[in-house]
């Protein structure tokens, strides 16, 4: 229960930071806008390729740290991995002029793992997909394997042999996205 309200007061949290801009280059109504220092940023064209991506060095709103209209005419998606979600935003530019579009964005939540004693607590988010795959690890031998299924939240706690000591890792599949945490016991 403690772990489910701490999941909702950091979401909770999250949503309550974003805000709306409106720029003279940018026409947007997105919540796509703040980010951190620390977060990953990159920019695919409408084919796929990666035509940037970088951390991120400064907090504050992307529009202002990132000129936009300078890409060539066309469609982007431009995805912020943050601590705990990845959020994924598409733009038009044509002729320097830069609108994001708000019905191809989307919030991927990233499972959060720790490990204390013999313990493995995996938590996900569900409220963007209610399924995720779990695979642990023990020198680089299969132990475990298993879907989890769920609704708003999505939880296991796994007890390892507490006398089977060195690294693990915990693999978790979920929104077509492949999450990786290793860790020592």
């Amino acid at each position: 229960m403690k772990a489910l309200f701490k999941n909702i007061l950091v979401l909770a949290v999250v949503l309550g930071t974003f805000t709306s801009y409106a720029s003279t280059t940018l026409e947007t109504n997105t919540n796509f806008n703040e980010v951190s220092k620390g977060d990953y940023i990159s920019v695919s064209d409408a084919s796929g390729e990666v035509i940037y991506s970088g951390l991120i060095n400064y907090n504050g709103n992307i529009k202002n740290l990132y000129d936009f209209s300078q890409l060539k005419d066309g469609t982007y998606t431009v995805e912020v991995n943050k601590d705990f979600e990845i959020e994924i935003n598409s733009l038009q530019v044509n002729k320097n002029v830069v609108t994001f579009t708000n019905d191809t964005s989307k919030t991927i939540y990233k499972p959060v793992f720790r490990a204390e004693d013999s313990r493995v607590i995996i938590s996900k988010l569900g409220l963007d997909i209610n399924e995720m795959t779990v695979e642990l690890y023990f020198k680089n031998e299969l132990i475990h394997s298993e879907t989890v299924k769920g609704n708003d939240v999505l939880n296991r706690v796994y007890k390892l042999d507490p006398s089977v000591r060195g690294n693990y890792t915990a693999i978790i599949k979920s929104n077509g996205r492949v999450f990786v945490e290793n860790f020592k016991l």
